[in-house]
């Protein structure tokens, strides 16, 4: 109970810090794009372009950590030129008004990206913890299968067993040809097994 509600707090703190940092790096982002000649729509959503990319290969490489299997690629560059991108675009923002305007300027963004992260990194800590409760209740809740064994017979045994089982049958019995051709014995060694079996 105790580390379900240390997660649920987490998260929110979380993502109450990447939803103010995401609005303060989007008006930074907004009026860089918007001063270098875009207007309008284009303006309001490169911005969204940039994060959406973060998004997106954070998702991939979130999937792939939870199936076990390693990050694309494409996911991780993806990832690096996003980070790379905001980053970039609140100090280009802030440069105007120095070196300590830049970092200012950068602090939402840099927020916003270990926010992220940190939530990622709560999402995969979340998966690994219930992954083994599942596996236990499984292993309890179903006995395990009783082995199986199988009585192997040799040849002689399985002619002579069809022999005498065909005897009690409606019809004639089987042929001493027919149990050498199945059992790939010699005819000879057929007809003793069965003079031998019915001679005893």
């Amino acid at each position: 109970m105790v580390d379900r509600l240390t997660r649920i707090t987490t998260a929110l703190a979380v993502v109450a810090v990447a939803g103010v940092a995401a609005i303060i790096s989007y008006r930074h982002a907004y009026e860089l794009v918007c001063s270098h000649g875009e207007a309008g729509t284009t303006a309001r959503l490169v911005p969204f372009t940039v994060d959406g990319l973060i998004w997106a290969a954070s998702m991939v490489i979130l999937d792939a950590s939870r199936r076990k299997q390693p990050a694309p690629a494409l996911a991780k560059w993806s990832l690096a030129v996003g980070i790379v991108a905001t980053v970039g675009a609140n100090v280009a923002h802030g440069a105007s008004h120095g070196v300590i305007g830049a970092l200012v300027s950068a602090w939402p963004a840099l927020a916003l990206v270990g926010s992220f992260e940190l939530l990622m990194t709560l999402t995969r800590a979340a998966a690994t913890h219930t992954a083994p409760q599942r596996n236990e209740q499984r292993t309890t809740t179903e006995p395990p299968a009783p082995p199986r064994t199988e009585v192997e017979q040799t040849p002689e045994e399985a002619v002579l067993a069809e022999y005498l089982a065909s005897l009690d049958g409606p019809g004639r019995p089987v042929s001493q040809r027919y149990l050498a051709e199945k059992h790939n014995i010699d005819r000879r060694k057929v007809k003793q097994i069965i003079s031998t079996a019915l001679h005893s």
